[in-house]
């Protein structure tokens, strides 16, 4: 069973992540491209430091050459944001990273990209299902790696360092020499360590590590910068008094902040930071994307600023392609991923956390000291958070409930609208909202409430969660 969410295929190793399962989506995009006509264009794999990463990327290569597609595969472990920067740079048509992301250590999986560097749409990745829905195993078609090496259908290369100086070019590295700070890092046993801590050290930095081995099991913790799996890097920023703390998720392309204080940044300031900065500090002009369970402070930025900020169903393809339509200079998410106009059109924990550290040069400020004064103008906001897994049966009630017959619990607040875009959006007339939607990773119902104090955030969510029996 191939199915694919809001951040690719994602599957538990050995039950339906197999050999021949990724073989078999491999054997579909080869037969995808050369009915378009693209397959001259090449492929481009790259993988993480998961549990069968590195051997999937081989599988998947040995396909491709034996269609006579050739395909380039990058030689180490590398950032998911890197190889969809291959795919942008290198004119592919297609390029694929093997990778479950932020989801537990059982799984794996693939996240297809597109011409530009974009995630797959859901247009696209429903036509993938279409083709492998066609095959069979015996329609797979396999070449050993080492034979397609020598008959030049498969290709190592190494991008890392062109990946490097494109983040280099972008950010304002003459101002963080001058700042002279002090960083942590925790790649979270992943991939972000070679490509952060060399621009970090460019820049003249002071640049510790952590959590920087190879563990496909990360430490026992889920992949994932949040509060929970933070601790580490909270108690070193406060230990060794550093400026920031930063860590990416499993293959970098979000990332998690611990500021100054030792306090976690929520992804939902970090992107209200980083649009403030480039309104006001940097000069430029735009609207901004998010999706629909990230914070509306970034709507208040947007319009002080005479912009807008729209709002996109969850999965960064939405966002990415709501910027490209708008021109919009920066798009993110709740769950700590986000893009600025002029790199890639997709998720980058690299490059957000260099454009952190430039934020803070260039303004000679602490994250903390900016964000209280964006919460000075616009007023604090606080979000609750819930999620919890369920079975198919618990599922389909719910969904019923929510979807189809509509329902909702009683709120102390007087509702504005309701959105069923993807999941189902309270909007409350006080400017507060609460959302209750199905994950597309993982088998989880996720509950996001946002409101003017954390009291009243944390009771709206009780509502929602007693309402749905959970």
């Amino acid at each position: 069973m191939i199915e694919f969410g809001t951040g690719g295929w994602r599957a538990i190793i050995g039950d339906d992540f197999t050999k021949q399962n990724v073989q078999l989506l491999a054997q579909a995009m080869c037969c995808k491209m050369k009915d378009e006509g693209v397959e001259n264009n090449g492929f481009v794999i790259g993988y993480d430091r998961r549990f069968l990463s590195d051997i999937a990327s081989k599988w998947t290569a040995e396909v491709f050459a034996a269609n006579g597609i050739k395909c380039s595969v990058i030689d180490r472990e590398a950032p998911t944001p890197l190889i969809m920067f291959c795919v942008k740079n290198h004119g592919n048509s297609y390029g694929m990273a093997v990778t479950a992301s932020h989801n537990p250590a059982i799984y794996n999986g693939i996240k297809i990209f597109i011409e530009g560097g974009r995630d797959a749409d859901e247009v696209i990745t429903d036509n993938i299902e279409e083709y492998i829905s066609k095959l069979s195993s015996d329609d797979v078609k396999v070449m050993a790696f080492e034979d397609g090496l020598k008959a030049g259908l498969i290709e190592i290369i190494n991008p890392l360092n062109e990946y490097i100086d494109s983040i280099i070019d972008a950010i304002d590295m003459d101002a963080i020499k001058k700042a002279s700070l002090k960083v942590v890092l925790d790649p979270m046993f992943g991939v972000s360590k070679t490509s952060l801590q060399t621009i970090l050290m460019t820049a003249r930095c002071d640049v510790d590590v952590i959590h920087e081995r190879h563990d496909a099991l990360f430490g026992g913790r889920l992949p994932a910068p949040n509060t929970k799996t933070l601790n580490s890097l909270t108690n070193y920023v406060i230990e060794h008094n550093c400026d920031i703390g930063i860590a990416t998720d499993g293959d970098a392309d979000r990332l998690g902040v611990i500021d100054d204080k030792g306090r976690f940044l929520h992804p939902n300031e970090i992107l209200v930071l980083l649009y403030y900065y480039l309104l006001k500090y940097k000069g430029w002009k735009g609207c901004a994307v998010r999706n629909i369970a990230t914070t509306h402070l970034l709507d208040a930025v947007a319009k002080d600023a005479g912009e807008q900020c729209y709002e996109v169903p969850v999965g960064f393809k939405h966002i990415s392609g709501m910027m490209e339509k708008t021109d919009a200079i920066i798009g993110g998410e709740s769950s700590g991923g986000l893009t600025v106009r002029g790199h890639i059109k997709g998720k980058d924990g690299i490059y957000a956390a260099s454009l952190l550290i430039e934020m803070m040069a260039v303004t000679g400020r602490s994250l903390s000291e900016i964000y209280k004064e964006i919460t000075d103008k616009f007023g604090e906001v606080y979000m609750s958070e819930y999620d919890t897994r369920f079975s198919q049966e618990r599922k389909v009630e719910i969904n019923k409930t929510l979807m189809q017959d509509k329902k909702l619990p009683e709120f102390p607040y007087e509702v504005e609208k309701v959105s069923y875009m993807d999941g189902c959006k309270v909007y409350f007339k006080n400017g507060g909202w609460i959302i209750a939607r199905f994950s597309g990773t993982e088998p989880l119902i996720r509950i996001f409430c946002e409101m003017s104090t954390q009291k009243e955030a944390d009771e709206v969510c009780a509502i929602m969660t007693n309402f749905l029996g959970l």
